[in-house]
């Protein structure tokens, strides 16, 4: 998680650096290209000016006081740093601006060569730029333009951006040095960001290894609303699921492994009188008794295999629209029930599965005969978008404060021996079942005496219940 962090905060300090460098290089170049195109039409108006002020001379010919006055006037005229040499090289004359700056270290000559073998001389003067909003040494009373009159007039190769904790530096400088700042001010301020990010992802990592460590308890902080709290609240509803599942499972595979504790002793202490016993009569019993106990070993592999599918949410197969009332009347005859339903109800159908719904009705069946008595009755009726089964019988009863826990896995009531039949696992199973379907199955009192188990699923397409 460190080097995730590192490589994070790296890529963006990387990312800054290249548009820091992208934008410096494409600055100067612009400003390459402007300067020089400066340059060209700055030379271009001087030759052009150069050429006007030839045909105004007096010819090579001419008294060199009489060119070098002309030379003068026209320098005043256009206030122009402006000289004539003659073909040999040596001076005819120059301005009196000319004279003042031909030493200047700022000044930049421009030689133009005149059709009769004279050349005249063009100063340029280029001079620091200065900021807009601070005065040079010429400036005019009142905020005049800064340049005393007599001196020639110049343009600047560009804007200046004049910053006060910049100083007077030349734009291309100024933006470096606002691109380094930017640099470093986005590096410094992107390296507690990135770091809170990967400090969340470690705590996530820390949690799962605990979790994994066999700490099921545990969960991790899923405050926020960014991706990151969403990972951590998938991880606590996964951390959850896992922990009630393999709770479950615990459970049931200690209850299972007490439950098969005694028909594998009956079985084994059977086997051991079956050789002992000395008529045909006590070994048919003693092999009535062994189908008896494989066959509940048999029952109880099977719902406890059924019970751990169906906790673990196992996907569920096509779905089919199953006929309940016709399912309900073929277990109600072959366990010896009545069967009422309800006035002018032809059909009900739900979808499901029909081998769980079939295992369903047939637990709650067996159940109410086998603690409830012979008299068992099923209902079936339809409740707005409920298909409900009541199954009553004349039993005992279920006390109110256990009506709930009798659907737990292994759950039996108080002085219903074993020798009674089951495991205490058909009640859980209905339950699941109801579940599985979007259903529910709970336990009522029946006036005169009894039980109602009532089992109901949605008619149509199921929505099951989430855990």
């Amino acid at each position: 998680m460190k080097s995730l962090y590192l490589r994070i905060y790296l890529t963006l300090v990387a990312l800054l650096l290249a548009f820091a460098f992208g934008a410096t290089w494409l600055f100067q170049r612009q400003m390459e290209h402007e300067r020089v195109t400066f340059d060209a039409e700055a030379n271009e108006r001087l030759l052009t000016m150069a050429v006007l002020i030839y045909h105004s001379l007096p010819p090579a010919g001419a008294p060199r006081e009489q060119q070098a006055a002309s030379v003068r006037e026209w320098g005043q005229r256009l206030r122009r740093a402006i000289a004539l040499e003659d073909a040999q090289g040596q001076r005819i004359g120059a301005s009196d601006q000319y004279e003042r700056r031909e030493e200047s270290p700022g000044a930049r000559a421009v030689r133009v060569p005149l059709d009769d073998g004279r050349t005249m001389i063009l100063l340029r003067a280029v001079r620091p730029l200065q900021p807009m909003a601070q005065a040079g040494p010429g400036s005019a009373p009142g905020g005049g333009s800064g340049i005393a009159r007599g001196e020639p007039r110049h343009e600047a190769p560009g804007p200046f951006v004049g910053m006060p904790w910049v100083g007077q530096r030349p734009a291309g400088e100024a933006l470096a040095i606002v691109l380094v700042l930017l640099f470093l001010g986005v590096a410094l301020g992107a390296y507690p960001v990135v770091r809170r990010l990967t400090r969340r992802l470690e705590a996530l990592k820390n949690g799962v290894v605990q979790f994994g460590s066999g700490d099921l308890a545990h969960r991790v902080d899923a405050s926020g609303k960014d991706e990151v709290a969403a990972l951590a609240q998938s991880f606590n509803d996964a951390a959850g699921r896992i922990e009630s599942l393999l709770r479950s499972n615990r459970n049931l595979l200690a209850n299972a492994s007490h439950e098969l504790r005694s028909p594998l002793a009956r079985l084994k202490m059977a086997f051991a009188m079956l050789d002992e016993s000395p008529s045909s009569a006590a070994r048919e019993r003693l092999g009535r008794e062994i189908n008896t106990n494989i066959a509940e070993l048999d029952a109880l592999v099977e719902e406890v295999l059924l019970a751990s599918r169906l906790e673990a949410g196992a996907q569920q197969s096509t779905l089919d629209a199953v006929d309940l009332l016709g399912l309900v009347a073929e277990e109600a005859a072959r366990n010896g029930a009545e069967f009422e339903p309800a006035p002018g109800l032809a059909s009900l159908r739900v979808q499901g599965e029909e081998r769980l719904l079939r295992r369903a009705m047939r637990n709650l069946l067996e159940n109410a005969r086998r603690y409830g008595g012979p008299e068992v009755l099923a209902e079936l009726r339809q409740i707005g978008g409920q298909a409900e089964l009541r199954i009553c019988d004349r039993g005992p009863g279920v006390p109110a404060p256990m009506r709930e826990r009798i659907f737990e896995a292994f759950f039996r009531l108080p002085g219903h021996a074993e020798q009674a039949g089951g495991v205490g696992l058909g009640l859980s199973l209905v339950k699941q079942i109801a579940q599985r379907h979007g259903g529910s199955a709970h336990c009522e009192d029946r006036p005169g005496g009894g039980s109602i188990f009532v089992f109901s699923v949605p008619v149509g397409s199921p929505r099951p219940e989430t855990r």
